[in-house]
């Protein structure tokens, strides 16, 4: 029977209802299912001919080995993926997966559409309010205010750094109102990201609220992250050769999920965990030392992580075998000049327009196919340009029109609550 372990490996077991609703293990751990099944090989012979939704439904029943009855982990599917992840080819060896086709126009929509649909399916039988954490140093707030925007008995408390996310980014996450609160904190993501870890240490915080995460310590954030690389496959058709993924890298949720997908027998040859100058986990590979620090601020700055989350889950995938991890990733990191060269090649090149994240991740893809070039190429374009207008106007000269998803959030007024660099002080909002 599939239950969750904790990646410090020093409490029980729990099922899926209780790793979702709790977020973080006990012990400070991330959950990790107690196995991962390999799909029918036969299954990638017809995948080709499956709609997104219907991929997502295979994989999914796999993954949680039928925990959830078919009609309603359908519905939930049905009603978190209504957006699509197209494949857009560049040239014979490389193409781009575009995940910024949500409501927030960020990949992080489709683990928070998701997240939020399963929460409502296991909240039935819960008397209190649920209180939803979350620390973002971009896109992940506003994918998950929206997310779980209005559902009834769910609170949700966005934690992000004062002065470090774009604009329209603090729009997002701050204009929404109702059950949703934007905490801004004096601080660096890193920060935000330790208050949410103690807050799920703290035992008399937890006495007294129920408390869960929509970062991608959540295992509900991860599962859905993995489809759309079942997707990007099927949508490939048939390759004779090798195919290769770049994925641009910060907390590794994004990464960790394509492993999942390759360890179900998803036919990926290999990652590149692309990184900006925050690359403590390139430096793992290749020294074998991980030595987390401060995160530097980028351009790519949903990728400003200097203690990355999801590393614990993915060096557990492969029980800390480094030289099994170094034959399914490679690290590799670039600067902000090197994105920005990036950004200019693939408008001049393509007239292609690019997020500095998934440019990014089109670097790492450069750099791996200079010794690979027998392979073909996916990297992930992870939010659209529009985020990010300040920085990629001036290197392509051309206007980057503002969809009117993200031009309503502009018109409207922000509303934060500023929060001193004290854990103390989130507690205490928390409880009020």
């Amino acid at each position: 029977m599939l239950s969750f372990y904790s990646t410090s490996k020093q409490s029980e077991n729990v099922s899926l209802k209780e790793a979702v609703l709790q977020g973080l293990a006990s012990d400070g751990g991330l959950f990790m299912p107690n196995k991962i099944p390999t799909l029918d090989p036969r299954f990638f012979d017809t995948i080709f001919t499956l709609s997104f939704q219907q991929i997502a439904f295979v994989v999914a029943k796999h993954l949680l080995c039928n925990i959830i009855p078919d009609d309603d982990l359908r519905n939930i599917i049905e009603d978190s993926l209504t957006f699509d992840a197209p494949l857009v080819k560049l040239n014979e060896r490389q193409y781009v997966l575009e995940l910024f086709h949500g409501p927030t126009l960020s990949f992080k929509d489709f683990g928070a559409c998701f997240m939020a649909k399963l929460v409502g399916y296991f909240r039935k039988n819960e008397q209190r309010d649920i209180h939803v954490l979350a620390a973002t140093s971009g896109d992940t707030g506003s994918a998950v205010a929206h997310g779980f925007f209005d559902i009834p008995g769910i609170k949700v408390w966005i934690l992000y750094p004062k002065g470090k996310v774009s604009r329209i980014q603090e729009q997002q996450l701050t204009t929404l109102g109702k059950n949703v609160t934007a905490i801004e904190l004096d601080g660096a993501f890193d920060d935000c990201q330790n208050f949410v870890k103690k807050a799920f240490n703290d035992k008399d915080l937890l006495q007294k609220i129920k408390l869960t995460s929509a970062n991608s310590i959540n295992i509900a954030r991860l599962i859905p992250q993995s489809f759309y690389y079942f997707y990007a496959y099927a949508q490939l058709k048939k390759s004779s050769d090798p195919v290769v993924i770049s994925v641009p890298s910060g907390n590794f949720g994004n990464l960790t999920a394509g492993l999942f997908a390759k360890k179900m027998g998803l036919p990926i040859d290999r990652f590149i965990a692309a990184t900006n100058i925050n690359d403590c986990v390139p430096e793992f590979l290749k020294t074998g030392i991980f030595h987390p620090r401060p995160s530097k601020r980028t351009i790519s700055n949903a990728m400003d992580v200097g203690n990355p989350s999801n590393f614990a889950r993915l060096v557990d995938l492969y029980n800390g075998d480094l030289d099994e991890i170094r034959k399914d990733i490679f690290g590799v990191r670039f600067t902000d000049s090197e994105t920005k060269e990036a950004i200019i090649e693939l408008y001049t090149k393509y007239r292609y327009i690019v997020d500095p994240h998934g440019a990014v991740a089109f670097c790492g893809l450069q750099e791996y196919q200079k010794h690979a070039k027998d392979t073909v190429g996916i990297f992930l374009g992870t939010a659209h340009p529009a985020k990010f207008i300040d920085v990629i106007e001036p290197l392509i000269e051309t206007k980057i029109p503002i969809p009117s998803r993200l031009q309503s959030a502009l018109d409207k007024n922000k509303q934060a609550i500023l929060l001193k660099n004290d854990y103390n002080k989130l507690k205490n909002l928390l409880l009020s």
